[in-house]
């Protein structure tokens, strides 16, 4: 055990010295670690509690959800029964339900046949299987009516609120901040912390709106002052205002010729002849198809872009637009077409998100954090190294150079993975502290048991830290599955205590079975004891 080869012993202190090295950016100042090549920028970042910020709980609309599911349910109604060919009449949304009236009563078996294969499983949700998404009955004379269930609901929450975090994710990391956390809490709410962002305003903006834009025809069939003084709106138009004061009303058809989510990328810029602000975008290729076919059928119209159920603007078609790309105008600000590119470029939200609690971390708490935590590191770690020196004297020094390396090398790992430290972070260092001291503690002490059975001091030291091996590999081990779970089912805090805690375990094994060891080897093969200072 106590034999190093000159490649083993080179290999050690090389990656000791490399992993420490990795800590170094956190001691010098942001702008010069900038300065620096790409690769050694790496660095810790600080914490929520640490630096302040500000922290949004958001909440997914669960009615806009609801009221989604049943519009998709009635559209796909009205195209199941025009595919069958079988007439109806009053397809309408219903208390909660979707209702349609066959005309023919020869046609209701037929009708709730097909409108049946609507009704798909749910595959299982929460371990509940054979749960269906729609329950179709028939109600008499009729009608028949679609009910979305509660399951398929709570389902279609889920599934927008994971779309709705990386979309969120997206618009946070387009601000440029550093190490948002972005996660979720609850069945329909989404935690943001954003550290070092004490002016929220921007970001609530950003966030509160759902960017979905559509591309409609505008319906000259009917003026819209008319219909805006009390005339009616045909069944297959919107009567929408414009974005911009004061705001003008426009007819525009509900078909979508082309959705945001056909968008590839969308950049802000100026426009060449008038110089005002403005947001160019560029489709895939289905979305080009679909623009260019819709642009040749309908050149002398007005077709409007719409954002959020506002209408952008609403040119005229002066010819086919084929190229798959264009420009959004409307009186923009830099920063609002610089915003609008962001939405447009994470994408539209699956359903509108309401902010329920907000709170402004300032940096004056994060700092006074910061002081108490470095107090109870320095507490903590003087009376461990003075508790090392006086039990052990010779191998408590030695103990102590490892338990100092072993916290260098869990900075430099942290920052290397570009980690961010909260408190709980530093308390998980702090503990990482006496568990390094706790291996060498087993070690020592068995190195003492082999004394007092007769051993020789050098076979002593040997079978000391052969024999507590197993021992703290048990210890650790189990520790370090602890960590694991606290991590996978933890949230926030929590999970930032349970990666220093991890670390701090794999450093802690490195440090006590191959540094300590190599530095009492060198000091047994420069004394050549005949007794230990143990």
């Amino acid at each position: 055990m106590l034999y190093f080869t000159r490649w083993k012993a080179l290999a050690i202190i090389l990656t000791a010295l490399a992993v420490c090295l990795c800590a170094v950016p956190n001691f010098f100042p942001e702008a010069t670690v900038k300065t620096w090549p790409k690769w050694a920028q790496r660095h810790l970042v600080l914490g929520l509690d640490l630096q302040g910020g500000s922290h949004i709980l958001l909440e997914v609309d669960s009615n806009s959800v609801r009221k989604d599911k049943l519009d998709q349910v009635r559209d796909d109604a009205r195209r199941t029964l025009r595919d069958a060919k079988i007439p109806y009449t009053g397809l309408a949304v219903r208390n909660d339900a979707v209702e349609v009236r066959i005309s023919k009563d020869t046609d209701v078996a037929t009708a709730l046949t097909k409108l049946r294969e609507l009704s798909q499983p749910l595959g299982g949700l929460m371990g509940q299987s054979g749960q269906r998404n729609l329950e179709v009955s028939d109600a008499g004379s009729g009608l028949i009516r679609l009910s979305v269930t509660q399951a398929a609901i709570t389902e279609r929450i889920r599934q927008s609120v994971e779309q709705s975090i990386q979309i969120v994710e997206r618009r946070v990391n387009e601000l440029g901040t550093v190490e948002p956390l972005i996660q979720r809490q609850g069945i329909d709410r989404i935690l943001v912390q954003v550290p070092g962002l004490q002016d929220p305003t921007r970001l609530k903006e950003l966030l509160g709106k759902t960017a979905k834009l559509d591309f409609r025809m505008v319906d000259p069939t009917v003026p819209a002052d008319q219909v805006r003084q009390g005339g009616g709106v045909p069944p297959d138009s919107d009567l929408l205002l414009g974005a911009q004061e004061p705001k003008q009303p426009y007819v525009i058809k509900k078909q979508v010729l082309v959705s945001g989510g056909d968008l590839t990328d969308a950049q802000p810029g100026f426009d060449q002849r008038s110089g005002e602000p403005i947001v160019s975008f560029r489709f895939n290729t289905s979305g080009a198809r679909k623009f260019s076919q819709a642009t040749t059928d309908n050149v002398g119209q007005p077709f409007a872009i719409v954002l959020d159920n506002e209408v952008i603007s609403a040119p005229v078609i002066r010819e086919p637009i084929t190229g798959g790309s264009g420009q959004i105008s409307g009186s923009f600000t830099v920063q609002q077409a610089n915003d609008l590119a962001i939405l447009l470029r994470a994408g539209a939200l699956p359903a509108p998100l309401t902010i329920i609690e907000e709170r402004t971390v300032g940096p004056g708490l994060g700092q006074d954090s910061i002081e108490k935590g470095e107090l109870a590191a320095y507490v903590g770690s003087i009376l461990v190294i003075v508790f090392m020196l006086l039990t052990y004297r010779l191998f408590g020094v030695f103990a102590n150079i490892a338990v100092a390396i072993n916290v260098a090398m869990i900075f430099g790992i942290l920052s290397l993975l570009n980690a961010t430290l909260t408190l709980p972070g530093i308390a998980g260092i702090v503990l990482t502290v006496g568990i390094a001291v706790d291996s060498n503690v087993l070690i020592y002490e068995r190195i003492r048991e082999e004394l007092r059975g007769g051993r020789t001091a050098i076979s002593a030291i040997d079978a000391g830290f052969k024999r507590a091996l197993s021992t703290i590999l048990d210890s650790n081990i189990t520790t370090f599955i602890a960590a694991a779970v606290l991590f996978y089912i933890g949230t926030g805090p929590v999970r930032g205590f349970a990666v220093t805690l991890g670390i701090g375990i794999l450093t802690t094994v490195f440090t006590a079975f191959t540094l300590t060891r190599l530095i009492v080897a060198a000091w047994v093969r420069w004394k050549r004891p005949h007794s230990v200072p143990i």
